[in-house]
């Protein structure tokens, strides 16, 4: 296994190897009645990662049978696991004899699981430019610590001989998701093996789509707390939704428990000498005597010489995925030596996309499965003639992607300015502000406590200061929830619950980018977010090391971190936003006369849904009649149903049957063609966007009913929702053809594109120029490219606006421009 590295280290998840091991062979036992079968597999693990990776260094790390910090936040962890078999427990203590005659370090430490010493190892190693490390484990978990191609998990499929190399990409394309998401996986559908309760009701396929539509659980509870009432994504039932909303505590709290520590008070030393060179054969040898290893007697006595390449590597019955070539998982990310981030790769994932829209961000699996190929080379051909074969995708590949193509590699080249002494400041003021909340809130409790354990938090709250509030929810196991609703409720009843409430935000705006955002800066003090053109089902952009698309944009404490971002010297950045792009493509693609007057003659929406609604003049609309016509507007490209209406405004189901009638009457030519899109779905097998886009509707032909249930409420989101995604694409094309014919590329650069906004990096000489410039092509798009419409529609204005500002945290409206 070859390497641009200096160093290989090996780490050892030894507790997770000697539990397969035991449960994966007979129960071995030496001639004294000693139990080895356990003991048997560490020696065959080893001499297998020995031979195969050689590496420089080789460590070990154990959990310690007391208590950690995840059972003192909770009792119940891990507390439907079976007592150890007392030979398990015996081989556990004697495994270190192992690890000892082959000269391998341990490390552990109590209150630390196995998990956590390897993160902690991982983490004090991974800025060094000349190491790559492997994560030898049976245990899944360790998967959220891969990093590209540099931190690796090799692992265990089956018993000890099927084994499979996890790098960044092999994670993605198994999961659908990076491993830096799996904690935000677990927080969802939890994990029965110990006992994380995630949220009841949620399933590995919900929690899926959520942690590859919205990144982690924070932004779940972000874009719900944003849009209340309404489904949060396509596919999302009302139930579900509900579930999603209740159970932010016992989301979070599980995130924490499946979350893997990188700060166990463990130092790691590399020492000097090569772990082969360290290696005593004889210590060895007299290992495998003690527990009669015959077997591997021979293989041992030979490892020093197999390790330089001077006797051939032994076979110990390998049957790893790496020997058959469609799954082999190597460190270059694929089966093939191919680089991923090429322009060959990226149009053949694109190509991938638009023949299944359902396989975001593709990889080389995903090619071979769909073109029926072998090679790299054979499914590019197979897979674009498929697509130029098809009058409407071909279309979309020549006149769309393939332009897109050098804008997005040119968006990640540009990159953005990061001011580090900036996000250093913030750091440190905020590490001190949470300091001082956590004193001033043991101060006001009373006396000390976890504030990040739910558990004590409740019990702080319920149990020592008594606080109550109408309406208070409880979790899936019974206790009284402590998350941000129910703290929002409670934040009048007593001082600590404001400091509570600051307290979090300012530690997930900490943790999630304070610490983070430096790390990933260039020379120049810039960072380049990788813009996925592939990365959603929807036609959406999806956005990568990091994610510019979840930049937080409410209160002060988010807008300080958006401050960070800065534009360079004698420019400004420039916003432009479509305004109320779903439901203006919901009007175009229905038809709707009463949708599409409102937006010709340029009314606010919601006001005049109000009207309609509820028969009244434009001055008799309360604020209350324009938010619950908002929720249904906004609702509706989601199929939200009357329960979901209901919950989102509030009353009780006769007046939420009654608002949504009334709507069903007054755009009723929208709602027969929202049921129009269910019947074609499920005739054609996919919904189709203005443009042609397809994606594919497998859940319609479930014979379970609220699986098609859930599939309908995907398929009536996905034309309005892919539409809007084709036009800011053709927006993008667009806009950066127009700047180059005017010679502006240089002073008006493309920096980000987030839902339905394109920001730019603008010279202040050029600002005015370049606004009318963008206004004019962005709200052009419709007549522009009309000739690709798939469906005789009409056409209703696309309104764009406009913010300026030195730093994406100082965005202002321009008016009247």
């Amino acid at each position: 296994m070859k390497t641009d590295y200096k160093y290989r280290i090996v780490l050892l998840d030894a507790h997770a190897i000697i539990h397969r091991a035991y449960h994966a062979l007979p129960d071995f036992t030496s001639s004294a009645g000693t139990p080895t079968g356990a003991l048997y597999g560490v020696c065959t693990m080893l001499l297998r990662i020995a031979t195969e990776f050689k590496p420089d260094r080789i460590v070990a790390c154990y959990d310690l049978p007391k208590p950690t910090f995840r059972h003192i936040a909770y009792s119940e962890y891990k507390a439907g696991r079976q007592k150890a078999d007392s030979t398990l427990v015996e081989q556990l203590t004697t495994s270190r004899e192992i690890f000892e005659a082959f000269s391998v370090p341990i490390y552990e430490h109590a209150g630390f699981e196995a998990d956590d010493i390897l993160g902690t190892i991982v983490e004090q190693l991974k800025n060094n430019i000349d190491i790559e490390i492997i994560i030898a484990s049976g245990d899944m978990d360790t998967m959220q610590l891969i990093d590209g191609t540099k931190v690796k998990v090799y692992t265990l499929k089956k018993g000890l001989h099927d084994t499979i190399l996890y790098d960044e990409q092999a994670v993605i394309n198994r999961f659908g998701f990076a491993p830096n998401q799996i904690a935000d996986y677990k927080g969802l559908a939890g994990d029965s093996s110990d006992n994380i309760i995630g949220i009841k009701g949620i399933g590995a396929k919900t929690a899926t789509t959520l942690v590859s539509t919205f990144g982690n659980i924070e932004n779940i509870y972000k874009t719900l707390k944003k849009n209340k009432g309404v489904l949060i994504a396509p596919g999302i039932t009302p139930r579900i939704n509900k579930l999603i909303e209740d159970g932010e505590e016992d989301a979070i709290f599980s995130k924490t428990l499946a979350t893997i520590r990188l700060d166990a008070p463990v130092t790691y030393d590399m020492g000097l000498e090569s772990w082969i060179d360290s290696v005593d054969i004889e210590k060895v040898r007299a290992v495998c005597n003690k527990f009669e290893f015959k077997s591997l007697l021979a293989k041992a006595q030979i490892l020093k010489d197999v390790y330089e390449g001077k006797a051939k590597a032994p076979t110990f019955g390998d049957k790893k995925t790496s020997g058959t070539k469609k799954n082999t998982l190597t460190q270059n990310n694929s089966i093939e030596n191919i680089d991923t981030l090429s322009s060959d790769f990226i149009d053949a994932q694109i190509c991938l996309w638009l023949l299944n829209a359902d396989k975001t961000n593709p990889g080389l699996e995903s090619m071979y499965e769909i073109s029926g190929t072998n090679t790299f080379a054979e499914a590019k051909v197979v897979l674009r003639s498929r697509v130029l074969a098809d009058k409407k995708l071909s279309r979309l590949y020549t006149e769309l992607e393939q332009p897109l193509m050098r804008i997005v590699s040119k968006m990640k080249e540009t990159g953005i300015l990061l001011d580090v002494p900036y996000i250093d400041t913030l750091t440190h003021n905020y590490q001190q502000d949470i300091k001082k909340l956590e004193e001033n809130i043991h101060e006001l409790a009373g006396k000390d406590f976890n504030i990040s354990s739910p558990k004590q938090l409740g019990e702080i709250l319920f149990t020592d200061l008594k606080l109550e509030a109408k309406g208070l929810k409880k979790t899936s196991t019974g206790a009284k929830s402590t998350n941000i609703d129910t703290l929002q409720k409670l934040k009048d009843a007593h001082p600590i619950v404001k400091d509570i409430i600051l307290y979090r935000e300012l530690d997930k705006m900490l943790s999630t980018y304070l610490l983070s955002l430096p790390k990933l800066v260039d020379s120049q003090s810039k960072i380049h977010s990788t813009f996925v053109q592939t990365g959603a089902a929807t036609g959406r952009f999806s956005s990568q090391d990091p994610n510019m698309q979840n930049i937080p944009v409410t209160l002060e404490e988010g807008k300080n971190i958006r401050r960070a971002f800065k534009s360079k010297e004698g420019s400004v950045f420039l916003a432009f936003d479509y305004s109320q792009i779903d439901l203006r493509c919901a009007a175009i693609l229905s038809g709707e006369k009463n949708l599409i007057e409102i937006f010709n003659k340029n009314q606010d929406v919601h006001t005049s849904v109000a009207m309609n609604v509820f028969r009244v003049d434009a001055d008799k609309v309360t604020s209350e009649m324009r938010r619950a016509a908002k929720a249904i507007n906004f609702g509706i490209v989601y199929g939200m149903g009357v329960s979901a209406l209901r919950e989102s405004i509030g009353g009780d189901r006769k007046e939420a049957q009654d608002f949504y009638d009334t709507y069903k009457e007054s755009f009723n030519t929208l709602m027969s063609y929202l049921e129009q899109v269910k019947i074609n779905a499920r005739k054609n097998g996919y919904t189709e966007t203005l443009f042609g886009r397809r994606r594919p509707m497998p859940l319609l032909k479930s014979t379970l009913p609220f699986i098609r249930a859930q599939g309908e409420r995907m398929a009536i989101n996905a034309p309005i929702q892919g539409t809007t995604a084709d036009i800011m694409r053709f927006a993008l094309v667009d806009v950066y053809n127009a700047l180059e014919k005017e010679s502006l590329q240089d002073n008006a650069e493309l920096v980000l594109q987030i839902h339905d906004e394109i920001v730019l990096q603008v010279n202040k000489k050029y600002v005015k120029k370049v606004i009318e410039l963008v206004k004019k092509e962005m709200e052009g798009v419709l007549g522009k490219h009309s000739n690709m419409f798939v469906f005789d529609v009409p056409v209703v204005p696309l309104l764009v606006s406009v913010k300026e500002g030195a730093t994406l945290g100082d965005l202002k409206e321009i008016n009247n421009i």
